[in-house]
């Protein structure tokens, strides 16, 4: 009978261990709210109590699950306990507990996703910025296959894209981008793409070095998000149209000019005015566009452009408030911007690291044709946001826990 009694030890030692009391403590207190208001909602309906409860829902099910899981493992401990129990059936007892084990992590990694609070651009489609930076010609090389390798992960993805606005550099190299703007018309591509946000590095040796010399250069990549072409039926806080929308813009702050196209075009650069530049007069942000040969349509894309920068500006600054109050909880926290390094691709060594999860892929290659390769350093960034999240959130409920006893005594 020793071998079950191991055995059982060796199962249970584990079990939530990766779950802290204060983050179980929050879902408990948030599982509770949904309960209240759904009760609330079944007597009468409220838009923003039914949303509250669509937020909170995913956190009830998964602590459901989870308090299910290991109220299964505590009767099955309690029947290998019992020295009345048959073998065969403590067999058995062992057996469910192996796979309760199995599945226990995911159940508890489930749990910490949802209790982590969803980004207000998550279900948003997405705009691509790419732009070269420190490196010269190199850079604009690399910007165009980094150009090359989203819109091939968001055609294997199944996700439809268009090009707003495609700039290449001065010089015979066609494929020299000096800036390009893709939209990626897909719910959630936002959410899906928002890790992107960096400067992206590449070593390698460039065609034109005579001795062989290996060179860094730089890439800045932004995922904007995309609001549709009116703030109608778009949640209140996103509607650009509402003036008490935190995204709304106005008119009257933005300078609109008409100027004459630039580059390549014929008589048509030359005689028609169809190039448009906007000025947010408060914030200095400036979008310029002449992709196409109508006034209106280089507007409405800039516009379009405009919008979206100044949303990722907003939102930006909201996060540094935040990252400012958690100083005070965490002792100390940062947040990757869109200054900072994110991505290392080296040539010589067919090898793309990513700074921020740690991850390393050998096969370069499948990484930059937007393949399974960049999906997996994407999840790992993904988890390595998560994992972030979760000690900040778990920091925090520990604090309000401690401030709470203070109080008590």
């Amino acid at each position: 009978m020793a071998g079950f009694e191991y055995k059982t030890w060796q199962l249970t030692s584990q079990i939530g261990s990766d779950l802290s009391p204060s983050l179980l403590s929050r879902a408990r207190s948030l599982a509770a709210e949904h309960t209240k208001l759904s009760a609330h909602l079944a007597v009468s309906f409220d838009g923003r109590v039914a949303k509250r409860v669509g937020e909170l829902a995913p956190i009830a099910n998964a602590l459901k699950v989870w308090d299910k899981t290991n109220e299964s493992i505590s009767e099955l401990n309690t029947l290998l306990d019992d020295p009345g129990t048959e073998v065969e059936l403590k067999t058995l007892a062992i057996e469910d507990l192996e796979n309760s084990k199995a599945a226990l992590p995911s159940i508890s990694d489930n749990l910490k996703q949802a209790l982590v609070p969803r980004h207000p651009f998550a279900t948003l489609p997405c705009l691509l910025e790419i732009r070269p930076g420190a490196g010269g010609d190199e850079a604009g090389l690399f910007a165009f296959e980094l150009l090359r390798m989203y819109t091939a992960f968001c055609s294997r993805r199944g996700f439809r894209t268009s090009v707003l606005k495609l700039e290449a550099g001065d010089g015979p190299a066609e494929d020299r981008l000096s800036e390009a703007v893709i939209e990626i018309e897909a719910d959630g591509a936002y959410d899906i793409l928002r890790t992107e946000s960096g400067v992206h590095r590449v070593q390698r040796v460039p065609a034109t070095e005579t001795k062989g010399r290996t060179h860094t250069s730089a890439v800045s990549v932004m995922v904007l998000p995309s609001f549709p072409e009116t703030g109608v039926g778009v949640d209140n806080a996103l509607n650009f149209d509402d003036p008490s929308s935190d995204y709304y813009v106005d008119p009257q702050e933005v300078r609109s000019e008409k100027m004459r196209a630039g580059g390549a075009g014929g008589q048509h650069v030359n005689k028609t005015e169809s190039a448009v530049r906007l000025t947010h007069i408060p914030t200095g942000i400036v979008v310029s566009m002449q992709d196409s040969r109508s006034q209106h349509a280089n507007r409405k894309k800039a516009w379009q452009i405009l919008r979206a920068r100044l949303a990722e500006a907003r939102q930006e600054a909201r996060e540094q408030e935040l990252v400012e109050l958690r100083r005070g909880v965490m002792g100390g926290v940062a947040r990757m911007g869109r200054g900072d390094k994110i991505r290392t691709y080296n040539y010589g060594q067919s090898r793309c690291t990513d700074h921020r999860s740690g991850m390393t892929i050998h096969n370069l290659d499948d990484v930059l044709g937007g393949g399974e390769g960049l999906e997996t350093v994407m999840e790992s960034v993904r988890s390595w946001l998560i994992d972030r999240e979760m000690a900040v959130l778990a920091a925090e409920e520990l604090a309000k826990t401690k401030v709470a006893q203070r109080f008590e005594k």
